[in-house]
């Protein structure tokens, strides 16, 4: 329990820079190392190490106590061989957070809670399995209905630029328009510079009169949430729909692809969301 709250009580900084409690810390954590390690070689000694019955490492709990005095161990041995040559170990620091775990092996009702919740992880695998499917369904279906949707954006033809915090627009004039010297073009379908420059008379006919700036490299954009959030691979599609179900921003991605299939969209999304 000491240990543990030695470890929350250490504040992590960036670049190696430390203060003087943190070096106090280190240097209490080196102490518990010992003890641990002290506790580890009386155990062996008293119930043998693996050989027999009732050995140290026949245990399971024993040996995520031994794992963790082992990484204990390692990590300054490493961090010492390794200094010099730049290598940074401190991924190693990670393994700390096990050492919580040892006060399972001292608290049998700990055992219990645990023991009960690692049986009851095969049902829930099932559940999950089951889960994966609809995930899988659902994204074949967006892939099929959204792909390639989420690309196109209101655009400056005047100043080659985006609007501020860009969301897909309609190019058929059904969901969201663009406005003023703007106009709904699709990034995915046509990247190119020159096919921009071949637009510009659609963008002439918004405007009041004629543009005679010449036309300045336009910005790319790759689509909502840095082109992460669409339906035009199957594991991105698979992404989307996860964050759907979880109902965590899924009414803005509802939002973002009612430019497109209106009654589909409609049902796609309400079946996701009870599923």
């Amino acid at each position: 329990m000491a240990n543990c709250c030695a470890l929350g009580a250490i504040t992590p900084y960036p670049d190696g820079d430390s203060n003087t409690l943190n070096h106090i810390l280190e240097k209490i954590e080196n102490v518990f190392i010992v003890i641990f390690t002290v506790e580890c070689v009386l155990k062996i000694i008293a119930f043998g190490f693996v050989m027999h019955p009732g050995a140290y490492l026949r245990n399971a709990w024993n040996i995520l106590d031994f794992t963790i005095v082992i990484l204990g161990l390692l990590q300054p041995l490493i961090q010492q061989m390794v200094e010099q040559s730049g290598v940074d170990v401190k991924a190693l620091r990670a393994f700390r957070v096990l050492r919580p775990l040892r006060l399972v092996s001292g608290l049998p009702s700990l055992q219990v809670v645990l023991n009960s919740i690692m049986r009851a992880m095969v049902p829930l695998l099932h559940i999950a399995l089951l889960v994966i499917f609809v995930i899988i369904i659902y994204a074949i279906v967006g892939l099929e209905l959204f792909s390639g949707k989420l690309h196109a954006t209101c655009y400056d033809f005047v100043t080659g630029e985006i609007e501020d915090n860009p969301s897909p627009c309609s190019l058929n004039q059904r969901g969201a328009l663009c406005t003023g010297s703007t106009i709904c073009y699709d990034f995915k379908l046509d990247m190119s510079y020159a096919a921009v420059a071949e637009r510009k008379q659609q963008a002439e006919a918004i405007l009041a009169g004629n543009i005679t700036p010449p036309l300045p490299q336009p910005e790319r954009w790759v689509g909502p949430n840095y082109g992460i959030t669409n339906f035009d691979n199957f594991g991105l599609s698979m992404l989307t729909v996860f964050q759907c179900i979880t109902m965590e921003g899924w009414t803005q991605v509802l939002y973002w692809v009612s430019c497109f299939i209106l009654f589909f969209k409609i049902i796609y999304f309400i079946t996701t969301i009870y599923m």
